[in-house]
């Protein structure tokens, strides 16, 4: 290694050292946040007086809207943290929230469908979406470009991590 190659290693270690603890809390913030989202669901669900239904459901429910899909496209589109998701899929079949069958073309697949009990509680989900969007913008917490950035940010951690997992 050349000197010029070790002060180059030594300033990335260095950079490294000074972004870790900023990277480490925005790590730990995107999981909070997850978790409050969750909360924030669960309360208005029980305000509805919803009490047969959690908010991972709910969540499962929204993703889904007004698409018919497989349990395998649900997964990749969503994202559900220690969640069974076919545990949940036959909780909400049982519970008239969706509607499951197999396709017609390939018979090992089963496709789901949210039912009109389903969609309302997707409405549910949007409602508390627009009123919570609504507040933080009037709040002034974010403007739709200092939103972008941050979507794009995440997007761009989001595709790091992705491509690690393709080449392990």
């Amino acid at each position: 290694m050349t000197a010029m190659q070790g002060a180059l290693a030594k300033d990335a270690e260095l950079m490294v050292a000074q972004t870790k603890p900023t990277f480490l809390e925005c790590m730990q913030l995107v999981e909070r946040l997850h978790r409050r989202l969750l909360d924030v669901i669960r309360i208005r669900l029980e305000e509805m007086n919803k009490t047969d239904i959690n908010a991972v459901q709910a969540l499962l429910l929204y993703n889904i809207g007004s698409l018919e899909l497989t349990a395998g496209e649900l997964k990749t589109r969503g994202y559900y943290l220690g969640s069974n998701v076919s545990y949940n899929l036959k909780k909400l079949v049982e519970a008239d929230y969706m509607t499951n069958k197999r396709s017609e073309h390939d018979r090992r697949s089963v496709r789901i469908a949210l039912t009109e009990r389903g969609l309302q509680i997707c409405e549910l989900v949007d409602g508390l979406y627009d009123e919570h969007l609504g507040a933080m913008l009037k709040d002034g917490i974010f403007d739709r470009e200092r939103l972008r950035t941050i979507r794009q940010s995440l997007r761009e951690i989001e595709r790091f991590w992705s491509d690690q997992l393709r080449y392990l």
